[in-house]
């Protein structure tokens, strides 16, 4: 899987203002909404509240990866939110998150969930990437990184991100 199968341009927000989680939340699924007939930003929050409820998506150091099962799609799809300030996410380290991945998937899609959700944190592990990520000026920015980065399930062999 590479991320651009998932992930597209008008899915990303660079320094965007969101003063709560649940703001952010929300930002986080109108941007899973984008393009998506039949699927509404209200039907996402709510699946990504309901696993925030569970356990918080807050990963640590400044990041956060909800994600939810959603009816009515047939492939994942993620966004990816640039917060201008961190903001309290309940995460494990009791530290503001800045950088939001968000990812929906099919409401049958146990395996691929987890691959996916495993690939992705393993990206934002990456304390460097993730700096670039921070420093980032725009979506288009951001874009490039995220879909250049080499997801350990795409990878053929262990090579650093791009510069």
């Amino acid at each position: 899987m590479k991320l651009s199968d998932i992930l597209s341009l008008e899915r990303i927000e660079a320094q965007a203002d969101a003063p709560s989680k649940k703001r952010a939340l929300e930002l986080l699924s109108s941007k899973l909404a984008e393009g998506q007939k039949g699927l509404s930003s209200t039907q996402i929050f709510d699946s990504l509240l309901a696993r925030e409820r569970l356990s918080s998506t807050g990963l640590g150091k400044g990041i956060a990866l909800p994600h939810g099962r959603m009816g009515g799609i047939d492939q994942a799809l993620c966004a990816f939110v640039q917060l201008r300030e961190g903001i309290d996410f309940d995460s494990v380290d009791q530290q503001p998150v800045n950088l939001l991945c968000g990812l929906l998937v099919p409401e049958e899609s146990t395996e691929e969930h987890l691959q996916i959700l495993s690939a992705l944190a393993e990206m934002l592990r990456d304390e460097t990437f993730c700096k670039r990520l921070r420093e980032a000026p725009s979506r288009e920015e951001l874009y490039r990184l995220l879909t250049h980065y080499p997801l350990r399930s795409s990878r053929k062999e262990n090579r650093p991100p791009p510069e």
